[in-house]
């Protein structure tokens, strides 16, 4: 994957597909040009010996394919920027993803389209919240679906349209300001 804004909505994909009620997005730029990319899931979680093997591109829960390809692309991504990525995970609690990404190397990729990431993750699984944040030296960015969902009320669902246009559009101002 070319922008690490995929890799994040591949993973969140994944939070989703295991029974998250709640996916967290947190990413902290600090001052010394590093990023920190936190998703946390309240999902089914996973076994230690799954979680030993979920590095692996040959394990995978999927029955359509035998690869998992994203967490081990994720850890060279990150890796290849002198970071890392750490899983924690417990079964029936959730899991947590944790990378570290030094921007200023040459072999980082770039964000990429973080509020329409952040839409299509929204969209594409109306059921569960969605709580992201971005912090830089420069400010913030804040998205929680459950205050969206006492604002809309029960009459307009998440993955309406307009919804997708308007937290794609609200998140795009809020990062051309940080």
């Amino acid at each position: 994957m070319k922008e690490l804004s995929l890799y994040f909505l591949d993973i969140v994909k994944n939070s989703t597909a295991a029974g998250a009620s709640l996916v967290k997005l947190r990413l902290t730029e600090d001052a010394e040009q590093t990023l920190t990319v936190v998703i946390g899931d309240d999902g089914r979680g996973m076994s230690p010996e799954f979680l030993a093997r979920v590095s692996d591109p040959f394990t995978t829960t999927r029955t359509t394919r035998k690869v998992g390809m994203g967490i081990p692309f994720f850890r060279m991504a990150a890796e290849q920027t002198g970071g890392s990525v750490t899983l924690e995970s417990t079964e029936g609690v959730g899991t947590t993803v944790t990378a570290v990404f030094h921007l200023s190397h040459l072999d980082c990729p770039p964000v990429g389209d973080l509020p329409g990431a952040v839409a299509l993750m929204i969209q594409g699984s109306p059921q569960c919240d969605f709580l992201f944040t971005h912090t830089t030296p420069r400010g913030s960015a804040a998205l929680d679906t459950r205050e969206m969902r006492e604002l809309l009320g029960g009459d307009v669902p998440l993955d309406d349209p307009s919804v997708f246009m308007w937290v794609s559009e609200y998140l795009s101002e809020q990062e051309a300001n940080i």
